[in-house]
């Protein structure tokens, strides 16, 4: 098949997820036709990461983040142009949407450019990020929107798929994954800290909620034993003031991972997610997961076995004082951790299920999905 992507924010997590299915296809050409986030990662430095064998890349050269009607005209104008010749060579068996702003332009161009066969995942449904009611009232009007102009919801955790379902939105699901083979690799730690540590990852951004991460690493600022870690950088770099927060900067992946494998608790603090693949890979890595109780983290939690989920700064810790005077039981949580990867989010066997998506059969998604799950 020829499968052509759409991904305005080419990095972070929804790079990773593209990155994925471009492997886990190895037969099938990808077109990937990106934008870029220069303060996360180049465009340049993200193609690197992907297999070179069965994967174009064309630019959107004017697709950006922000809403601005001017700009996203110019966007769809000049993505439909993109998608209309693709498709008039031949080049376009399925178009595959990533993230909300793509979703939008992208089934908007693939109506006006004839073309039928369009999967779309929000990898964080964009009604959840607002911080009024009435954004989030807007946002959920553009996903109906956009969901009138054809195409199939394919959501990237169940419950990702019941917040769609909730506004009236028909769609399906396929569980984020990791490679197992990959994070086995940095499983063993290099040289484990003498420090309790309690780490983090990805873009220092409003949506990750590092005020919160600050507000619980405070409270242990006079824990000498105890040190937190933010695995990344971003533009809300400033909210993490307290003295026992140690910010790494970008990294590349294996030493990311290599940082998660020392680590001794992965923390979540999102306000919502799709289904993260930080958490994810912290899986893989036999580390216990403290995550707040959001859409896409409840997805991984059984509770007590492989982490907690927190509602507030004070549950969280609570949770971290219990691991830290428990330190004998993280091992055997670790194990619970990998266990349930391994079942449940294994991206071997789960991106394998796209290919249903991308020859347009819901039932097929769903049948299996139920062979997996018996």
């Amino acid at each position: 098949m020829k499968i052509v992507h759409v991904i305005e924010p080419f990095a972070s997590g929804v790079a990773v997820f593209v990155k994925s299915l471009t492997e886990t296809m190895p037969g099938d050409l990808h077109i990937v036709i990106h934008g870029e986030r220069k303060q996360v990662m180049s465009a340049k430095e993200v193609k690197k990461t992907f297999p070179r064998q069965n994967v174009r890349f064309i630019r959107w050269k004017s697709a950006q983040r922000s809403i601005n009607p001017f700009k996203d005209f110019l966007a769809l104008s000049e993505l439909q142009s993109i998608l209309k010749r693709l498709h008039k060579r031949g080049f376009v068996d399925a178009v595959h949407l990533h993230s909300s702003k793509s979703g939008l332009l992208g089934r908007i161009a693939c109506k006006l450019a004839g073309i039928k066969n369009v999967v779309y995942t929000p990898n964080g449904a964009p009604f959840l990020s607002a911080g009024n009611p009435i954004v989030s009232f807007l946002f959920k009007q553009i996903e109906k929107f956009g969901n009138g102009m054809g195409g199939q919801v394919v959501c990237c955790s169940a419950s990702e798929l019941a917040e769609y379902q909730k506004i009236g939105i028909k769609a399906t699901y396929i569980n984020n994954g990791v490679s197992l083979k990959e994070t086995a690799l940095a499983s063993v730690p290099v040289a484990k800290s003498e420090k309790f540590q309690v780490i983090t990852t990805g873009r220092i951004e409003e949506q990750k909620n590092p005020f919160l991460f600050n507000a619980i690493a405070l409270f242990f600022e006079d824990f000498d034993q105890i040190e937190f870690i933010w695995a990344g950088d971003g533009k809300e770099r400033a909210a993490l003031t307290a003295k026992n927060i140690i910010v790494s900067g970008w990294q590349d992946p294996q030493t990311v991972k290599e940082m998660v494998a020392q680590a001794d608790v992965f923390i979540s603090t999102s306000l919502f997610e799709g289904l993260s693949f930080s958490v994810l890979e912290a899986l893989a890595l036999k580390k216990p997961v403290l995550l707040s109780d959001c859409v896409g983290n409840s997805d991984v939690i059984k509770t007590g076995l492989n982490g907690d989920v927190f509602k507030n700064e004070t549950e969280a810790i609570v949770k971290i004082l219990h691991y830290f005077n428990n330190q004998e039981m993280l091992e055997v949580m670790g194990d619970y951790s990998f266990d349930i990867c391994s079942a449940n989010f294994d991206v071997d066997l789960n991106f394998k299920n796209y290919k249903a998506a991308y020859q347009g059969s819901e039932k097929k998604i769903e049948r299996v999905l139920l062979a997996s799950a018996v």
